[in-house]
């Protein structure tokens, strides 16, 4: 019974800021190469989905994290906006604008979060390449 109590005094403006806060931690991460962050806003057991440049990610979360680390997104002029947020209960989903990763490309990412044990983690990264040419990923 205590856990329903906690969960009806969360507010709607406490939960939008929790998943704000969650897809910001992965922007940051993605940003500066910093894989621990990335692998703190996901759960997990989360995967990535889409195609970059002819070619499929559709791999476990620890890819995407590794990649980061490896070549971080922002190179000069990298930007990413939260477009939206629909949360029902414990399920949101966010649509995330990226410009100028690795320089020149561009991304709509579409996130699912859970919260689970009262946090917000995504669950799963669906991206559409929407520009630019990527650079040679070693």
């Amino acid at each position: 019974m205590a856990h329903a109590i906690s969960e009806s005094t969360t507010t709607t403006v406490d939960d939008y800021d929790a998943i704000c806060r969650a897809v910001q931690l992965c922007l940051d991460g993605e940003a500066t190469g910093d894989a621990g962050k990335v692998r703190e806003a996901f759960h997990q057991d989360a995967r990535m989905f889409g195609s970059l440049a002819g070619e499929r990610y559709d791999v476990p979360i620890s890819d995407l994290a590794e990649m980061v680390a490896s070549a971080p997104a922002d190179t000069g002029n990298y930007r990413a906006r939260i477009l939206s947020v629909q949360q029902t209960g414990d399920a949101a989903f966010v649509t995330v604008a990226e410009e100028g990763y690795w320089g020149t490309v561009s991304f709509l990412d579409y996130l699912s979060l859970a919260r689970i044990s009262g946090t917000w983690k995504i669950v799963n990264k669906l991206f559409a390449h929407t520009g630019g040419e990527p650079p040679e990923l070693g």
